[in-house]
């Protein structure tokens, strides 16, 4: 498994997580033997919102002490579980006392991250305030109950405006190339909107948790992927481990087999992963933007080419650490031979040659 840190917190998360709200539709066994096999493969970060309230119970059964303090929680306040199954709330009550309820099945005293659960839009953020959701949250971070501050959310401007006035370490945001292109449900704000975000959270250090990598299925299925063929989980999840901020993603997983399927992608290879196929489909305003797919690799000169851009994106929205990273880098943009090798072979018609020529200005070599 491999982990990302958040630099916020210092937990070192592994980049596949487990979203559960399928985890009991095959019953509580499955969904016990679902996460021992999660754990023991080096899944660390779960979401525990959606679904059945006996998610809890399931969890609860595999996380002891001893192992509870090996796994990170996103713990949702706004999902509530009054009737059994999932519900959306804004009553304090009904939060507290599920809360609670939540706390004693799990046989756990403190939440990893507690979550502002999906807002998107400011109005309503103004009602989580106004009737002292936010403030039970508050009070439980202050007592040590809940660690750190998180929040849901699909719509970029209001994520944006919430992480800077709630103290957020953490944000759950849908990220899946359909929505990224203005497919889907939940595909709120423009790309330019998507992406301002997604690097807005490198910058400050704030980890993204990724849902809905699969645009609800739609993209695993020919008939139903905006890209006319479908993508398969590893190139969905390697899409989304490829934007700036992500630290992990949340597939939602109801069997072992499809588990089995996400775990594939710690021993992918670079051509399973390759999720280039969406270019096919991409809207004339993504068309000559780098999304870091590297599917121009290998360079002639050495130059690792999405990385290099994902550095140069990063650094014009102030992330300081992303110009030290450049600087790291064996090979540069000044290292660029012009040899055209990486305009012939983008699939998204970025002409790399000037781009190496601007970010090599840019950052000075």
């Amino acid at each position: 498994m491999e982990y990302r840190l958040n630099r916020r917190t210092g937990d070192k998360i592994s980049i596949i997580g487990l979203g559960t709200s399928a985890i009991s539709d095959n019953g509580i066994d499955e969904g016990v033997r679902i996460l021992e096999k999660a754990y023991e493969n080096g899944v660390n970060y779960f979401d525990l919102a959606g679904g059945k309230g006996e998610l809890f119970e399931v969890f609860g059964k595999v996380f002891s002490a001893e192992k509870r303090r090996d796994v990170h929680y996103q713990l949702h306040f706004g999902a509530v579980y009054d009737k059994g199954k999932y519900g959306w709330s804004l009553n304090a009550d009904a939060i507290k006392r599920n809360v609670e309820r939540e706390l004693g099945l799990l046989g756990t005293d403190y939440i990893d991250f507690g979550f502002i659960h999906c807002l998107d839009e400011l109005t309503v953020w103004e009602m989580y305030k106004k009737r002292g959701i936010f403030s039970y949250l508050k009070e439980l971070h202050e007592q040590g109950v809940v660690r750190n501050i998180g929040l849901s959310s699909h719509t970029p401007v209001v994520a944006e405006k919430i992480i800077e006035e709630a103290g957020v370490n953490m944000l759950m945001f849908s990220i899946n190339p359909a929505y990224d292109y203005h497919h889907g449900n939940f595909a709120n704000g423009t790309s330019e909107e998507r992406e301002h975000l997604y690097r807005r959270c490198q910058r400050d250090g704030i980890g993204i948790s990724v849902m809905k990598p699969y645009s609800g299925g739609q993209l695993l299925s020919d008939r139903q992927s905006i890209f006319g063929k479908a993508l398969t989980e590893v190139q969905c999840l390697k899409y989304a481990l490829d934007k700036p901020g992500v630290l992990t993603v949340l597939p939602g997983v109801s069997s072992i087999e499809q588990l089995d399927k996400v775990l594939h992608l710690l021993d992918a290879t670079d051509e399973e992963k390759d999720y280039s196929i969406i270019s096919k489909a991409t809207p004339k305003e993504m068309a000559g933007n780098c999304v870091y797919c590297n599917h121009c690799a290998p360079c002639p000169a050495g130059i690792n080419v999405g990385l290099v851009n994902k550095y140069f994106d990063l650094a014009k929205v102030g992330d300081e650490m992303a110009v030290s990273h450049y600087r790291n880098l064996e090979k540069h943009a000044s290292d660029c031979i012009s040899c055209g090798h990486c305009n012939t072979h983008c699939p998204f018609r970025v002409d790399q040659m000037t781009r190496m020529k601007e970010i090599g200005e840019y950052m000075g070599g």
